[in-house]
């Protein structure tokens, strides 16, 4: 019988949403990868028995997440029910819908009765009668905006979620879509964009926008899927995702080598690894909530984790971080 740590919530931070009463911890755990159908439960099981013992409270999932599509949710069924269910009012659970799930004209983007129909499969794969936080995960170019956050609207209000957000939306319609959920009478709490020290798109315009409107910030890939790590300071491993060429391309590496290797020497002068001193960079900015980390492994999460035992930065390290990224 799983026991969590009695003292879980003395070290972590817990961030407000933006101007909103829910707060989230300052590392959330994203289950992309890893927690699959084709991945070992038992390892995914010890990560999130593990998280929650160092007070990581809120799991972010979507309907496509696996491999396959779908079995992150159903593992992460499994677990709840076995280990967490007394702890669910100590969880926030997200979930999203938006990308390919079924066949047919039904199955991905961001119509009514796609969006609530994959609301319904998640939760039944989850074993949940809601989830804390539904989001919207990419904006839909041929659906009116009005009507994905009429569906969102209407989760929140049959009780599904209590809480909706958007993913990867663009600052014109993430300004739109709060415009629309607030007139609605559920405002958006959450953004959940790509953000890293290789990808800062949001820094133009976006955290200006949430910061007006009043919506938290919880980045993704803040590790710029495993570029910003030791991972590959001394080549591709065999195993890594560079070498499958999953989401990171070998030619990514080798143009990203120098900055990586003059990074990490930045980082292990200010006694942290390269992937903390890139987390704790992220989260620098107040209106950042949380940042999403994804593991393999329990060492892993303790080793991100570790980041907010540094997260001030000189004006000095700031520059050198700005000229090396140049």
């Amino acid at each position: 019988m799983y026991q969590p740590c009695e003292k879980r919530y003395q070290s972590m931070p817990y961030n407000r949403c933006g101007k909103w009463g829910l707060k989230l911890p300052a590392v959330s755990l994203g289950l992309w990868h890893n927690f699959g159908g084709a991945d070992i439960f038992e390892n995914g099981r010890a990560m999130l028995h593990r998280a929650f013992d160092l007070g990581i409270t809120h799991f972010d999932l979507a309907n496509n997440y696996g491999p396959p599509p779908g079995s992150a949710e159903e593992n992460f069924g499994k677990i709840l029910k076995q280990d967490l269910l007394p702890y669910r009012d100590e969880l926030v659970i997200s979930t999203k819908a938006g990308y390919l799930m079924w066949s047919g004209p039904y199955g991905e983007w961001g119509s009514r009765k796609y969006v609530l129909a994959s609301l319904d499969q998640s939760l039944k794969r989850m074993g949940l009668d809601y989830v804390d936080i539904f989001y919207s995960h990419r904006p839909d170019p041929d659906t009116p905006l009005e009507e994905t956050m009429m569906a969102l609207n209407q989760a929140v209000r049959s009780g599904k979620a209590l809480y909706a957000g958007i993913s990867n939306y663009p600052p014109d319609m993430t300004r739109e879509a709060s415009r629309i959920l607030k007139e609605l009478g559920t405002p958006c709490l959450i953004h959940q964009p790509k953000y890293s020290m290789f990808v800062r798109w949001v820094e133009e315009e976006l955290l200006d926008v949430l910061e007006a409107e009043g919506i938290g910030c919880i980045p993704f890939s803040p590790l710029a899927q495993g570029l910003l790590t030791d991972r590959y300071l001394g080549g591709i491993p065999h195993d890594s995702r560079a070498a499958r060429e999953v989401f990171l391309k070998p030619e990514q590496v080798q143009s990203a080598s120098g900055k990586v290797k003059r990074l990490n020497e930045l980082a292990q002068q200010r006694g942290q690894s390269l992937a903390q001193m890139a987390l704790a960079w992220v989260l620098k900015d107040k209106r950042i909530t949380s940042v999403l980390i994804g593991a393999s492994s329990v060492k892993q999460i303790e080793d991100n984790v570790a980041s907010l035992q540094k997260l001030h930065f000189t004006e000095q390290e700031l520059q050198a971080i700005e000229d090396i990224l140049q």
